[in-house]
């Protein structure tokens, strides 16, 4: 097994997940089977119960793990299936330490962070990289290793001499150190400066861990006399020197890195040279190009509590972007948070309540995401309602999917006080109640967690077409609250249609609209399973039904394609073509970007350009 890690150094948030991925990428793209490991310095056992304010989306895999967004990064870049225990936590390690010392598995010795932590850090590690994750059978040929934070915090330390240790033990020819790192460049003087570079790798080598290849974030491509400085005083070889300068979008990564030839360094630190071929990476080259050619937009407004963080959403947003790029289309997210809907809002901050509304009216889609708690719900009850009844192409993941079923309820039912016990415990018109398996009084793997099956009840629904007329489908679900069974009939005459139900038929899993052109809500996540090229089918049908005024949904298939208005529609797995559509508008129309960008995110007061460059 051969293992490259990438640390990070000077500032936190340099892109080391996007570097490890397009290092992945690079490799799988040689010839190699490659896995991934994130590690974590935080207490926590995993990501399950953390804020997204604080670290961003959890990200849930086929195994029910609560990760750390990064290892959404690697599932996407090189389309794998990893699991919970390639997410390294101090949690998890302090907590099995803890759980051999008290069966006595030290054999009385006094317990400590060396070498035990240490010990344990280094074997978890090459268990999980033996770990098959690309659908084959036997090991990987490479594990890639991102160490979370930045060389020098406090929390990391035990994780540092662990793996300083590691490099030893696995033996030369086997490691490589690939160090992320900043070359600033200051207004005042317009130089780049290494010394920031220069005192990171020192600290790192005073921690027992010398870098192979200096990976330098930087505004621009680095100045040639700047690489000699770097490699001269950090002992770097000067062609193990490449900048990671600012691209229109991220997929750019990989294509940066190989055409620096740092696949090369890579590969001679590995003893690989003989073994890996020429990276092939003409399909992705050719889906980067697509992506930074797209002009037309296509407008989704994501109505969620969490809009002032975009990495609260970040898989939803990598969804519409992998959909949008299909439809050759550009993704233009305008973010409004929820409660600006509310009348509430209207009462305490009139020009929020206008913006926010004005943002909705000039969507051509609406997106209502995942959450938990009542902070929103009613401004996303309302999106649901103004979707509904304006023909604008919906869809609810999760929660989204109970606030539809909500919305339908109070307004076609008139049952006025319909609610989720989650939002009001005394509801006396529960139409979502609290799963009977779950936990009240621990937060933390409780849910119901991962990948489970849903099965198609009626054959031609447009969800059962995206998905290719598919009998069942496997989605990565996390809820805790789930449409009130009790309510299906009543709701099912009055005109929803519950279309996808678990194995027992009693879980409600997805529902459309009937009549509508595109009114969906799924108790799942898909965004969690959809890839660049291979985008999740909900997604697809979302951008497909906002790019037309009339809709007609296609069916996906492996290579084939269907007709759709005066053209013809690929699904993104099979020859990558699709037709130019024409956006329906309706509104205040689309700001353009500044020509950086391809995905553009709008907060209610202008643009806000923050995906796709680092």
């Amino acid at each position: 097994m051969k293992y490259v890690l990438v640390t990070g150094g000077v500032v936190s948030g340099l892109g080391k997940g996007v570097t490890a991925s397009s290092i992945g990428l690079l490799l799988k793209a040689s010839g190699l089977r490659v896995t991934s490991i994130k590690i974590d310095p935080y207490l926590n056992t995993d990501a399950g119960t953390m804020s997204p304010f604080e670290h961003g989306e959890v990200y849930v895999l086929d195994d029910g793990g609560e990760v750390d967004l990064d290892l959404g990064n690697y599932e996407r870049f090189l389309d794998i299936k990893l699991t919970r225990d390639h997410n390294i936590t101090t949690g998890k390690i302090y907590q099995s330490v803890i759980e051999k010392e008290r069966r006595g598995d030290y054999l009385g010795k006094t317990v400590q962070v060396v070498p035990h932590i240490t010990d344990a850090v280094q074997d978890w590690i090459e268990q999980v990289a033996e770990i098959p994750v690309d659908g084959k059978e036997g090991p990987p040929d490479v594990c890639v290793i991102e160490l979370g934070g930045t060389i020098g915090d406090i929390e990391s330390m035990p994780f540092i001499e662990a793996l300083g240790q590691f490099s030893y033990r696995v033996g030369s020819g086997n490691f490589c150190l690939v160090h992320v790192s900043l070359v600033p460049v200051l207004n005042v003087v317009g130089e780049q400066k290494t010394k920031p570079t220069q005192h990171s790798v020192r600290q790192l080598r005073g921690l027992g861990l010398t870098p192979h290849i200096l990976a330098c974030r930087s505004s621009k491509e680095l100045e040639e006399s700047v690489k000699a400085k770097l490699s001269q005083f950090c002992h770097v070889p000067l062609s193990n020197v490449v900048t990671l300068h600012d691209v229109p979008n991220i997929w750019h990564i990989p294509l940066l890195l190989r055409d620096q030839k740092a696949h090369e360094a890579i590969f001679k630190e590995l003893n690989l040279t003989s073994v890996a071929t020429e990276p092939n990476l003409e399909e992705w080259t050719a889906r980067t190009k697509v992506y930074d050619t797209l002009k037309e937009p296509v407008r989704i407004a994501m109505v969620g509590k969490y809009t002032s963080l975009s990495d609260a959403y970040l898989s939803v947003l990598k969804a519409l972007l992998h959909a949008s790029v299909v439809c050759k289309r550009k993704l233009v997210v305008d973010w409004i948070s929820a409660a600006d809907l509310e009348d509430a809002t209207y009462k305490e901050d009139p020009e929020a309540h206008k913006a926010a509304w004005r943002l909705l009216k000039g969507a051509n889609g609406v997106l209502v995401p995942g959450g938990f708690g009542g902070r929103g719900v009613q401004g996303k009850i309302l999106a649901a309602k103004y979707a509904r009844e304006n023909n604008i192409p919906y869809l609810g993941i999760c929660l989204g999917m109970q606030i539809a079923v909500i919305e339908y309820a109070r307004s076609v039912l008139g049952l006025h006080d319909a609610n989720s016990t989650e939002f009001d415990p005394e509801t006396k018109t529960p139409c979502v109640i609290f799963m009977p398996e779950g936990s009240k009084t621990h937060m933390g793997g409780t849910m119901r967690l991962g990948s489970r099956r849903t099965y198609f009840q009626v054959a031609d629904c447009k969800s059962a077409k995206l998905y290719n007329n598919a009998s069942f489908i496997d989605a990565r679900h996390r809820h805790r609250y789930e449409v009130n069974p009790d309510m299906i009939s009543r709701l099912e005459n009055a005109g929803l249609s519950f279309v996808g139900k678990d194995e027992s038929g009693s879980r409600m899993e997805i529902v459309e609209l009937p009549g509508h052109p595109f009114f969906i809500g799924v108790q799942f996540h898909p965004e969690f399973t959809s890839r660049p090229g291979k985008p999740s089918p909900p997604f697809l049908g979302l951008i497909t039904a906002a790019c037309e005024p009339r809709t007609v949904l296609p069916a996906l298939s492996n290579g084939h394609t269907s007709k759709f208005g005066n053209g013809k529609y690929s699904n993104g797995y099979g020859n990558g073509h699709s037709p130019m559509l024409r956006a329906h508008h309706s509104g205040n129309g689309f700001k353009p970007s500044n020509g950086s960008l391809n995905a553009v995110y709008a907060n209610g007061i202008g643009p806000v350009y923050v995906d796709g460059t680092w």
